[in-house]
């Protein structure tokens, strides 16, 4: 139950059709701490959470920012966890030696 608390909202759904769920985010609620850059563009890992019942709103979905950090035991795991733009000789070192995969790959 600790863990909800820990949850950054950052936006809402509402589930349209059986395959499609419509979502709004807040981008000035996206916290700068969780966005990464990779090949000079920006990213942020987000969950779709199903609400147990509709709001007010009808929103049925929910969207928090994926605050999962590795434990930090491997050098893989050290290079995901801090950001990219201030660990980019680490990164690049990593995937030079084929643990991550190509450059092509996103480091997530």
């Amino acid at each position: 139950m600790a863990e909800q608390q820990n949850k950054i909202f950052v936006g809402s759904g509402k589930e349209v059709f059986e395959n499609l769920i419509n979502i709004s985010v807040c981008l000035s609620d996206l916290p700068k701490e969780y966005i990464r850059e990779y090949n000079g563009k920006k990213y942020i890992s987000l969950e779709v959470n199903t609400k147990r019942e509709a709001d007010k709103f009808g929103k049925t979905h929910s969207l928090t920012v994926n605050t999962w950090k590795p434990d930090g035991n491997s050098a893989t795991s050290t290079a995901k966890s801090t950001p990219v733009a201030d660990n980019t000789a680490v990164v690049e070192s990593v995937m030079n030696d084929g643990k991550i995969g190509s450059t092509d790959d996103l480091p997530f």
